[in-house]
């Protein structure tokens, strides 16, 4: 593995989550219920996060759905939401991964709610790379961070000392 840069340090993932989730909270305070789908594997643990941090601040009540696909292959792979539709229908959604690079994996997210009638659905990410081949746009964003199409940006937070690492 070549060397690797920090990009965020937990403290600043923390700060980052809860401006999010502030964000989140403001475009949707007169919802009863939104729900955070977060796609395997650190989507999810940073939709986990929010979660918390929407707790704490907000007065509706959040539900966390897991999303499964193969991020190599999506068009090869069955895309599974950890729900029911009936839970879904008529909902506020927020689709949530760690790492925007094309929009690519969230655009294949997409797919369970086409055949569900869903109120609206919104998209977070920690980091946004921008480089966008398919047409996602990220509602909210931790962090803008200009890269090469070639460098890869990776976050570890499902431990204990969170990090996101330019590689």
């Amino acid at each position: 593995m070549s060397d690797k840069s920090l990009i965020l340090t937990h403290e600043q993932i923390i700060q980052k989550t809860r401006r999010i989730a502030f964000e989140i909270y403001e475009h949707n305070f007169l919802e009863k219920e939104v729900i955070l789908v977060g796609i395997h594997d650190e989507g999810y643990n940073f939709a986990e996060m929010l979660k918390t941090e929407l707790k704490n601040i907000a007065p509706f009540e959040t539900k966390l759905v897991g999303l499964k696909l193969d991020k190599a292959a999506p068009t090869q792979s069955e895309i599974s939401l950890e729900c029911s539709d009936a839970e879904l229908k008529n909902k506020t959604i927020i689709l949530i991964d760690d790492v925007s690079n094309t929009g690519k994996t969230m655009a294949y997210s997409l797919k369970p709610f086409l055949k569900i009638k869903v109120k609206k659905i919104e998209t977070a990410v920690l980091v946004n790379r921008s480089h966008t081949q398919f047409p996602i746009a990220v509602k909210y964003s931790g962090f803008e961070l200009a890269t090469t199409i070639k460098d890869h940006v990776t976050a570890q937070l499902n431990s204990e000392s969170k990090a996101v690492y330019l590689i």
